[in-house]
């Protein structure tokens, strides 16, 4: 890869992870357990973070300067997807997943 910093990198890793867990979460634990996992508002969110982390890490392996304006969005749709994961309950993986990945997309958009 070019010359990616280590922080970047750790971003774009968290990302990734962020991502693959809020998209398993949503299609495996959510669509089985029912009820409040599938309410629209939060199904949404879980696709939206999913595909937000999955765009904020394409932005920076394609090395523009637009990634801080990115993961400035994308730490704040984990941020919501934390806390609603969380609301509902059974999901610590996917509120985990993205509070890491908040924090690293924080500090990418400073």
């Amino acid at each position: 890869m070019r010359n990616v910093s280590a922080e970047m990198r750790a971003c774009i890793d968290d990302c990734t992870r962020c991502h693959q867990t809020c998209l398993s979460t949503a299609m495996s634990h959510c669509l089985e357990a029912g009820g409040p996992h599938v309410e629209p508002r939060h199904f949404r969110l879980m696709i939206a973070c999913a595909e937000i982390c999955r765009s904020a890490a394409d932005i920076m392996l394609i090395g523009t300067e637009h990634h801080r304006r990115v993961c400035a969005a994308c730490a704040e749709i984990c941020d919501a997807c934390a806390a609603d994961c969380e609301r509902i309950g059974g999901m610590q993986d996917c509120v985990d997943a993205c509070r890491r990945c908040a924090r690293s997309c924080h500090a990418m958009a400073a």
